[in-house]
This record gives structure tokens, C-alpha cells and sequence, in this order.
């Protein structure tokens, strides 16, 4: 796709797409589920959107690390990626067999199922969480990672996922932040060669992302001053409502 088959509205559309890509790099992850949704109806095929969002998703995680690096939690990432890479090559696979609407379909029906049971299990008051730094079960590494990894690629929907895991961990927002960043932008360059490889980034792409760039930034911004300013249950909170609200969007 190129920058002249773009319409007004297309380009408004994209615009609010972008900046909601910034605000959800700055700490609001959820959001940016919306602007995958928001992608994925302006634009005729969702695996092309998919193509469009992921140098917007690159631009906003350089940010992100540079602003919230010194937060990370590495043993988290590390924890998770080797399964998230695996499950970006089994989507890499799967992406020319399955259809525009059942991508949609499948990623909406796991964030949304996703979001209701961490928040049923909140709202039980369910086993402790996790402590900083404290052993998760292999399965639930592999099985978040592996996942996260397959929808990433088919749909760039992981965020919401890996929200709902690091909200599960209790990890305080800056922490949060901090290693969401530095595991998207490891995740995100790693999918660039799959998605170059299937067509889905080109240079008339790429020239459209340039354009959206602004928009990115002033997302980054805007999120920043937003999660300075929240407390961390309302921080958790908002990030499991965004997550669902993705996930019924995608439903749509």
C-alpha cells in the first residue's frame, strides 16, 4: 500500500491509529489492541494492516526503551521469549491459511477471553500473585509466550496478552512498562524478516509509516504524562478494561 491509495478519511483514521500505538508504547497497553481494530477496518485486508503497523509499533518501543529501560525486569523477558519466537514462526506458517475475518475473529475471542478470567480471578481475590523476580510455572511461560507469539505475527495483538501476564505478576507499573518495552522491541524486530518475507512491508508501506511517525510521538507523550499520573489499581484496572474492549472490537 502506498501513500497515494490512501483517502482522507483513511488517513484520519490512520492518524488516531498511530497515536493510540504512542500512548500504548508509553504504559497503556490495551489501547493498542484499539488501534490494531482500527487498522484492520480502515484498511481492505488485516494481514496488509498488520504489514502498515508494525514499523508504528517499532518507532513507538525505541521510545519506550529509551524513556523506561532502566525499569526492566529482565528475567521476565527472557522467561517468555524463546517461546514468543517460536509461536512467531508457527504464525509465519499459519498466516496464508487462514482468512482476514477468522485472524480477527480468533485474536479477539483469546484477548477477550483472557481479560475476563484475569479479571474474575482478581475479583475472587485467586492465589497470590507472582513476587518480583519469583518462579513462574514453565507451562504458563510457554504457554503465554507461544501464543503471544503466533497472534503477534498474524495480527500484531500480542500487547494485550503480555498485559495480562505482567498484571498477573503484580509488577509496579514502571517495572511493567520497562519490561513490556524492551520484550516488544526485541519481539517486534524479530518478526520484520517474516513480514518482509510474505510481502506484508515494502517500501511504499514503510513511506506511509514515515508519515504516521508524528503521530507515534505525540502518542508516546501523551501516554507519559497519563502514567505518571495514575495510581497502580487504577493503572491495572484500566489496562484489563482496554484489553477487553480490543478484544470485542476485533469481534465487531
Amino acid at each position: 500500500m502506498t501513500m497515494n491509495h490512501l483517502d482522507g478519511l483513511q488517513w484520519a483514521c490512520a492518524a488516531i491509529g498511530a497515536l493510540m500505538v504512542g500512548v500504548s508504547k508509553a504504559g497503556l497497553t490495551g489501547v493498542s489492541i484499539l488501534s490494531v481494530a482500527l487498522f484492520a477496518y480502515v484498511f481492505p485486508s488485516s494481514k496488509h494492516a498488520s504489514g502498515l503497523v508494525l514499523p508504528l509499533l517499532i518507532f513507538g518501543d525505541c521510545v519506550a526503551v529509551l524513556s523506561y529501560r532502566a525499569h526492566a525486569q529482565w528475567n521476565f523477558v527472557w522467561r517468555l521469549f524463546p517461546w514468543t519466537a517460536l509461536g512467531v514462526v508457527l504464525g509465519y506458517f499459519t498466516l496464508g491459511a487462514i482468512s482476514d475475518r477468522a485472524t480477527r475473529v480468533l485474536v479477539g475471542c483469546i484477548v477477550l477471553a483472557l481479560a475476563i478470567l484475569s479479571h474474575v480471578r482478581r475479583s475472587r481475590g485467586g492465589a497470590p500473585a507472582a513476587a518480583e523476580g519469583a518462579p513462574v510455572h514453565w507451562g504458563v511461560a510457554i504457554g503465554t509466550g507461544t501464543l503471544a507469539g503466533f497472534v503477534t505475527l498474524i495480527a500484531n495483538a500480542a500487547a494485550p496478552l503480555m498485559a495480562i501476564y505482567l498484571i498477573a505478576m503484580r509488577l509496579p507499573k514502571m517495572q511493567y512498562v520497562g519490561t513490556a518495552a524492551i520484550f516488544f522491541l526485541l519481539l517486534n524486530l524479530f518478526k520484520v524478516p517474516f513480514m518482509v518475507h510474505l510481502g506484508l512491508i515494502d517500501l511504499g508501506s514503510f513511506a506511509v509509516n514515515l508519515a504516521l511517525l508524528p503521530a507515534v510521538l505525540l502518542g508516546t507523550y501523551c501516554g507519559r504524562l497519563m502514567l505518571l499520573r495514575i495510581d497502580q489499581r487504577l493503572f491495572e484496572q484500566l489496562v484489563l478494561a482496554l484489553c477487553a474492549l480490543g478484544g470485542v472490537a476485533l469481534l465487531l
